[in-house]
């Protein structure tokens, strides 16, 4: 969980990578990679009413970046805090299987993330040059 907190603190500073595209672009892109991985995982598992499960929740956290990108920046702290609590849930249910590591690390990631944005946001602050 403490590299989960170091890595939600990376995402948070991910714009300074990548400075000439917009704040919310980066953001919305780390969005879509994190709901992105639990397909590789669903397909790993194999079940079809898993990936296609996995799949559909995916392609929503891809609609609310894609939607972010040019609407509210809160959609982007929604999207990351609503990821971090479908990790907790995957990490109550079990629901894809062999992931037991996995939601104990991204879920902080998520929630570290949304808060640092929110703050962002909340102060007009901008990261990009």
């Amino acid at each position: 969980m403490l590299w989960g907190v170091v890595w939600g603190c990376l995402q948070a500073a991910s714009p300074l990578a990548f400075f000439w595209l917009e704040d919310a672009t980066v953001y919305a892109l780390g969005l879509v990679v994190v709901a992105a991985v639990y397909i590789g995982f669903a397909v790993a598992d194999g079940r079809a009413t898993v990936i296609t499960v996995e799949i559909g929740v995916a392609s929503v956290f891809v609609v609310v970046a894609a939607a972010a990108v040019t609407g509210s920046a809160w959609l982007l702290v929604a999207g990351l805090a609503g990821h971090g609590l479908k990790d907790v849930w995957q990490h109550r249910t079990g629901f894809v299987a062999n992931t037991r590591w996995w939601p104990p690390f991204c879920a902080p990631v998520d929630f570290v993330a949304a808060a640092f944005i929110a703050v962002g946001i909340a102060a007009h602050f901008h990261l990009g040059w």
